[in-house]
């Protein structure tokens, strides 16, 4: 009787155990083809982000391309001739590349945590899923100061380790002129995540970027503040 009743246990505790190990499975296998699926797409918007800059560009260089801080910028400085725009003057207009519905304004590379990203135009919590977001700010490469989001989802993806970043680190943003600027970080914080403080602020005539997560904790936000830099 007692090894009837010993057996009957173990019969539930190894069903019980069969049952967590197949959950868990599913758990990390979903998590791994999420990451592959989106990296997938990530990297396939930003090779047609880099294509249409591509087919943008002059076969031969002209008085339109002009060199500003030590960048390329295609096209018209004062108007920001962008791959997107109504050429009226009889150039080609783009429709904008698309990830997940989302317009794609940018691309974002750090070399220190090795990621590259496309900017998506809308912070929403779909976009945050998908990519990088514009939050707020005069726009990517913009003179002021422009706020990108990102999750921090412990797993390397997005902005992870974006408190891996310290002064000096180079952060490149494109934008849709084919204009790649260099920021380096000058300060690496933890803020509230209702503080918007930094978002608006005078950084005298130059380009300057936040990017955004959340702690390990969630608790806080980290907070990466950079300039342009002259390469």
């Amino acid at each position: 009787m007692f090894n009837s009743k010993f057996n009957n246990v173990l019969t539930v505790v190894l069903i019980v155990a069969i049952i967590l190990i197949v959950v868990l499975i599913g758990v990390f296998g979903y998590a791994m083809y999420n990451k592959y699926y989106i990296s997938n797409k990530n990297k396939e918007a930003m090779d047609l982000f880099d294509q249409q800059i591509a087919e943008n560009k002059p076969d031969k260089p002209d008085d339109t391309n002009q060199t500003v801080d030590g960048n390329i910028v295609i096209g018209d400085v004062a108007g920001g001739n962008s791959i997107y725009s109504d050429q009226s003057s009889g150039g080609s207009s783009k429709e904008p590349v698309k990830l997940g519905g989302y317009n794609v304004i940018g691309k974002i590379s750090i070399p220190k945590i090795k990621i590259e990203y496309p900017i998506l135009d809308k912070p929403t919590t779909k976009a945050l899923k998908l990519s990088i977001v514009y939050l707020t700010g005069p726009g990517i490469n913009k003179v002021g100061n422009t706020v990108l989001q990102g999750h921090n989802y412990k797993n390397e993806m997005f902005f992870s380790n974006l408190n891996k970043l310290s002064k000096g680190d180079a952060i490149y943003l494109t934008d849709t002129t084919g204009t790649k600027v260099k920021y380096e970080v000058y300060d690496n914080t933890t803020k509230r995540g209702d503080d918007a403080s930094f978002y608006n602020r005078d950084t005298a005539g130059l380009r300057e970027i936040n990017l955004s997560t959340c702690t390990t904790d969630n608790a806080l936000r980290t907070v990466i503040f950079a300039r342009e830099v002259a390469e």
